[in-house]
């Protein structure tokens, strides 16, 4: 009976997180509209482009954490009562030790960055004047803001997945608040709107650390005194989970970041853009798939502590399937949609629609599996497969680009996943559990000797 419970909730965990990122994406999008808005009226097309690229530094070191998100994660849904369990405790304080070296490193490069006036060298001459001191400040904020993300990584391991995902949708109102103080003062600063965008989303990191801070009392208070003990408070070893974790936060980006590239130099005129008009309808679909993902990691977490087994394969059907059923509602209502946002001057293929659909029901299957390999053994595992997956990624979408255009590294992704993660996992999956149960059953002369 508690696992049938146990299960229920976890799926219940899965449909508000992905309610949840459905509503948020809606809210993000609407105010997404009127900060376009904003910025260009109010501060010219120079800032919205100097915005848009300098907003993208997040996307380009998905490392920074150093992995140390699947480490709180584990450990804050592995324990029993992680606001008095001193492993997580430890674990926490060694969290915070290791973000904040990095948050170290990261305004370090920044400041030294903007003191020798590289910037203009490394993101183009289409920064504004004064767009170096900006690009300093955006990434100062951003590491000082790293240590916080621990606030977002304890409430997803507390089973809290869909209300991390309700705190995102508070940066793009933000946003709108800060610019509309901004244009009220009357201030005719455009450097400032990249900055406004990063202090908007810190306050995601600030919601959740405060929500932690009082969920767990007192784990986050005695963890954060604990930080400058190195001596009398020692930390706990997290190579083991973090080290595989940040390969793949390193690698799996260059596998996927690729695609527009090579459709630049070898598609026809309009590939890239029949790429990225896709790519914004599809990926509404394929970021829901992957949050309502993590919603089940604390499940296997959890179960993983509990000594019980929980198999991911029916899960990963689930979502095969209901990744199946969504792609294809949206594939019907994508012609119509690229036809509105493009005002008609774009037309995706079919090959695309149905490239995009296969790749939507391969990474959606993926999930589930992904999520239950997250102690140190599946991370390990996961490297190998991971590595193999940018060469073959690359060259597959290599070849199909010519004859498919923009379909070709979409379905070149598809294959790959399919290939080198969702067929090597389900093989681990399947013999993890197979031996994780045969530990769990009683050996006959057990048996024999409780009769």
């Amino acid at each position: 009976m508690p696992r049938a419970s146990t299960t229920t909730g976890a799926w219940g965990s899965v449909g508000r997180t992905a309610l949840a990122k459905v509503l948020v994406m809606g809210v993000t999008g609407a105010f997404g509209l009127v900060n376009t808005r904003l910025i260009i009226s109010h501060f010219g097309t120079d800032a919205y482009a100097q915005y848009g690229l300098l907003a993208t530094f997040p996307t380009l070191m998905p490392f920074t954490d150093l992995g140390i998100g699947a480490v709180i994660l584990n450990a804050v849904a592995g324990s029993v009562d992680p606001a008095h369990d001193s492993t997580v405790r430890r674990t926490v304080t060694t969290a915070i030790r290791v973000l904040l070296a990095s948050a170290l490193v990261i305004c370090t490069v920044g400041v030294v960055i903007g003191l020798l006036g590289l910037w203009p060298a490394l993101l183009g001459a289409k920064l504004m004047d004064g767009g170096g001191t900006t690009a300093t400040l955006c990434l100062v904020i951003y590491g000082l803001a790293l240590p916080l993300s621990i606030g977002q990584r304890i409430v997803i391991g507390l089973g809290r997945s869909a209300t991390q995902v309700i705190s995102q949708g508070i940066v793009s109102p933000a946003m709108s608040c800060l610019l509309l103080a901004v244009i009220a003062a009357r201030l005719q600063a455009g450097n400032a709107v990249s900055v406004l965008s990063y202090l908007a989303n810190t306050l995601v990191s600030v919601v959740c650390v405060v929500m932690a801070w009082y969920t767990t009392r007192p784990l986050l208070r005695q963890a954060v005194r604990d930080v400058p003990r190195l001596r009398s408070a020692r930390g706990v070893r997290i190579r083991g989970t973090a080290g595989p974790q940040l390969v793949q936060s390193l690698v799996i980006p260059i596998a996927f970041q690729t695609d527009r590239l090579l459709l630049s130099h070898l598609g026809a005129s309009d590939a890239l853009a029949q790429y990225n008009l896709a790519s914004t309808l599809f990926n509404l679909l394929t970021q829901t798939v992957m949050v309502a993902g993590v919603a089940m990691w604390p499940l296997f977490a959890r179960a993983r502590a509990r000594g019980r087994v929980e198999s991911p394969l029916g899960p990963a059907l689930f979502f095969g399937v209901g990744g199946l059923v969504s792609g294809l509602g949206l594939a019907a209502l994508t012609p119509w949609a690229a036809s509105v946002i493009s005002d008609g001057r774009i037309h995706l293929p079919v090959t695309l629609i149905a490239a995009y659909l296969v790749y939507v029901v391969i990474e959606a299957a993926k999930q589930p599996l992904g999520m239950y390999m997250t102690d140190p053994r599946g991370l390990r595992f996961q490297v190998v497969p991971v590595l193999v997956l940018v060469p073959v990624n690359f060259a597959l979408s290599w070849w199909l680009t010519a004859p498919l255009g923009a379909a070709g590294p979409i379905l070149g992704s598809a294959v790959s996943v399919l290939v080198c993660q969702l067929v090597p996992y389900t093989w681990w999956v399947r013999r993890d559990v197979a031996r994780r149960r045969a530990l769990d059953r009683p050996s006959p002369s057990h048996l024999e000797e409780s009769l």
